[in-house]
């Protein structure tokens, strides 16, 4: 039961991060420590889609599941099953990659106004 709870908190954990990516050049154009974390996560997102990578969060959220039940397809609350589906969109490959370099060229111009 605690490999779930642990599976569900990286779901949301996983969650949070794509809204850091998304929003991030909100709060890094006013602190340079958050600056760079949110670049670097933008670089690493580029580097995943381009060499088809999964995230490490996704390899973690498997492994606890696969701890839990091997056999599980899903189970839990009603908002992990809707965060699920908002982290793990089902869209093609050069979807994801037009719109990870989408929301790097969008964060990287707002981090250009603020100068």
């Amino acid at each position: 039961m605690l490999h779930k709870i642990f599976a569900d908190f990286v779901v949301f954990v996983h969650f949070l991060w794509i809204l850091f990516l998304i929003f991030g050049a909100l709060l890094g154009v006013r602190n340079k420590a958050i600056k760079y974390i949110h670049v670097s996560g933008l670089l690493f997102a580029i580097l995943i889609q381009i060499f088809g990578w999964y995230c490490p969060l996704t390899h973690l959220e498997f492994w606890l599941r696969s701890r839990h039940n091997p056999s599980i397809a899903y189970a839990g609350s009603f908002i992990i099953h809707y965060m699920e589906r908002l982290v793990y969109l089902e869209i093609s490959q050069t979807e994801v990659l037009l719109a990870t370099i989408g929301l790097v060229i969008f964060n990287l111009w707002l981090y250009l106004q603020k100068r």
